[in-house]
């Protein structure tokens, strides 16, 4: 065979490989030809020209094995089953930048579906090549290798804490100070699934000053990159009192109220998660974001969104309201209680109603004040019907029943008390007469028109055990009134007067 001869023919078999992974690879991004790609054994057909001798079928195989391992957790445990990984990390250290970026795509690609999986990448060394790929000074391997440690990172502390001990926490924070958008996105995105599992894991992250860097961005005009920025600084401020003051010493506040009104969903719901993880810390935090306009600017948010996007708001303004009768006054005050009352009214999720009903019990538990603004919204009915709701989840109930029990045991607005008499259940019952038993001995008014509307009737029928804590409320409302008037008003009085009649001889 001449020497022509055989260079056509590598030549045939270099065509032929590299029309064999591209076709491959283009067939990988679409998800239904996967299943028939893992039939033919396409795995094993690819694992070889990892190490091909020319680097665009390396590249072109590694993205192709990506694509398949991050349609399924099958397909990504054949990669970790295949021995590939290994190969990859090799190969991360030696090859050019876009293999890099290939092999780290894989990497991240098995990491994502489950702890097992990223434990496999980490097992085979795969953060020590992923370090040295941050340090790179191509932008586009640096972000790969972020992206591949943001999904280990993700799935829990152990995970996390290998992510950290391997060095990468100042290189992310290096990276969020490099030009790229795309770079800071996802650094910023990795700092925030490290930080979410732990004060520690959180803790080694504001040392290395990544709270500065990240408040500086908070104002970016690229959206995704606010997200990720507002998601970090949550997941930091989360875990204690000295980090959420970190975050909040930092000055992105009042700032970062604005972006409660920004374009982008996420954006906004991210900033009301950092305020709520703010603001639950202590009383002194609160008041800070309240001084700041927090609460109006929640309030607004409120109005603003619809369905999950309210749950950190909503939560947000229960724990404010939480910590003393002067902050709970503020979410009064701000128009708090009509707002939370409608996204009672609207929203149909039984969280989100949870956490509502859970809000109006912190409002409302403080005082008699506070608890007549929760009961002229009219909210006492709602919270009945969703506690006596059997369709209702267990956790919406307890919330219901506790907010309920909570401001009732305050409440002294007899208007909003009285329907409940004719609704509630016995077990609320006894708090709602318990409260008429505190407040009509010392209101004539109150006495009068509790006649005339026919609530001294409704107390005369209600059935309770002798001896019971609602017998004694109702002995405490009766001797309110002369004995006549609660005869007059008792069951089966009219008989007795008729039967009276009957039995008159008259002179």
């Amino acid at each position: 065979m001449s020497q022509r001869q055989i260079l056509q023919a590598f030549e045939q078999y270099q065509k032929a490989r590299t029309q064999f992974v591209q076709t491959v690879a283009d067939l990988a991004s679409r998800p239904q030809n996967t299943e028939t790609l893992q039939n033919a054994g396409v795995m094993s057909l690819l694992r070889p020209l990892l190490l091909d001798a020319v680097p665009t079928i390396q590249q072109t195989a590694a993205l192709a094995l990506g694509r398949l391992a991050n349609y399924n957790d099958d397909l990504a445990e054949a990669v970790v089953k295949g021995d590939i990984l290994p190969q990859l990390v090799y190969s991360l250290a030696e090859q050019n930048r876009f293999y890099k970026k290939a092999a780290a795509f894989v990497l991240r690609a098995v990491a994502k579906h489950s702890p097992e999986l990223a434990q496999a990448v980490v097992d085979c060394g795969a953060l020590d090549a992923l370090v040295v790929s941050l340090e790179e000074f191509d932008p586009g391997v640096k972000e790969a290798a972020a992206w591949a440690i943001s999904y280990i990172a993700r799935h829990n502390a152990q995970l996390s804490q290998a992510v950290v001990d391997a060095g990468v926490v100042p290189l992310l924070v290096l990276c969020i100070q490099e030009p790229e958008i795309a770079l800071k996105r996802v650094a910023a995105s990795a700092l925030s699934d490290i930080a979410k599992h732990s004060p520690e894991l959180a803790q080694t992250i504001v040392d290395t000053g990544a709270i500065a860097h990240l408040a500086q961005m908070i104002l970016n005009p690229d959206a995704k990159l606010k997200r990720q920025v507002f998601s970090a600084l949550s997941q930091i401020a989360k875990h204690s009192v000295d980090v959420a003051e970190m975050v909040v010493e930092a000055e992105i506040f009042p700032a970062a109220l604005v972006c409660l009104k920004d374009p982008d969903e996420y954006v906004r719901k991210n900033v009301a998660t950092l305020i709520r993880e703010i603001t639950k810390h202590t009383p002194e935090l609160s008041q800070i974001i309240v001084n700041m306009g927090g609460v109006a600017a929640v309030i607004d948010y409120l109005g603003d969104s619809k369905g999950n996007v309210r749950l950190p708001g909503i939560m947000m303004l229960g724990y404010v309201a939480a910590h003393s009768e002067n902050l709970a006054m503020a979410v009064i005050v701000s128009k708090g209680v009509p707002q939370l009352a409608i996204c009672l009214e609207e929203e149909q999720e039984d969280h989100l109603k949870a956490a509502t009903a859970w809000a109006f019990g912190q409002i409302g538990r403080h005082t008699p004040e506070h608890a007549r603004a929760v009961a002229v919204a009219n909210v006492f009915p709602k919270l009945v019907n969703l506690y006596l709701d059997t369709e209702s989840s267990e956790d919406l109930q307890v919330k219901a029943k506790k907010a309920l029990k909570s401001v009732l045991q305050k409440c002294t607005y007899l208007p909003a008390l009285e329907p409940l008499l004719y609704e509630a259940p016995s077990n609320i019952l006894k708090h709602v007469i318990c409260q008429f038993s505190k407040v009509l001995p010392h209101d004539s008014k109150a006495r009068r028109l509790f006649v005339t509307s026919g609530g001294l009737k409704k107390v005369q029928e209600i059935k309770a055990e002798p001896g019971s804590a609602i017998q004694e409320y109702i002995n405490a409302v009766n001797s309110c009134y002369p004995e006549e008037i609660v005869r007059y008003y008792s069951p089966g009085y009219s008989e007795t007067l008729l039967e009276r009649i009957e039995n008159y001889q008259p002179v």
